[in-house]
């Protein structure tokens, strides 16, 4: 997985990373988070989101999902630019993602099935296949993804 990683021919999703992060005595969420937790409401301002993009920067990514859900359910508010594209190889075996599209219009490909969403709606897909989510068009795009492991 390291390999495929470091070669840009894999998009792992958090809980991989939690697992890396694990395996190598490396406390995920004090990278990601930077102070202790507290009680009650934990606010999270913008520029404390995690982030991530994609190789070519025409997809990002903010982090939504707390890490201690890791490896069960993530989600992530994604932002492509026109003509952006993020192209994800299988993930674990059962691996649904849910992707609705809050502005533009975006296409999802599951395998060999492909669909084109729309502003207001949502598709369901198995990520446990190779799979992509393109903005097809010259105007930005953003959309709400749920992964569930």
């Amino acid at each position: 997985m390291l390999s495929q990683i470091e070669r840009d021919l894999s998009n792992p999703t958090i809980a991989t990373l939690w697992r890396l992060t694990n395996a190598l005595g490396i406390n995920i969420e004090d990278l990601l988070r930077g102070k202790e937790r507290g009680h009650g409401i934990e606010h999270i301002p913008a520029n404390a989101v995690p982030h991530t993009s994609s190789s070519d920067n025409k997809c990002r990514m903010r982090i939504l999902g707390p890490l201690e859900l890791a490896g069960h359910m993530e989600w992530y508010e994604m932002i492509f630019d026109p003509h952006g594209a993020l192209t994800s190889h299988p993930h674990e075996r059962g691996t649904m993602e849910h992707l609705t599209v809050i502005d533009g219009k975006l296409s999802v490909e599951s395998g060999p099935r492909k669909q084109v969403v729309a502003k207001g709606e949502t598709v369901r897909y198995r990520a446990d296949l190779d799979h992509a989510i393109r903005n097809l068009t010259a105007k930005a795009a953003r959309a709400l993804l749920v992964v569930i492991v």
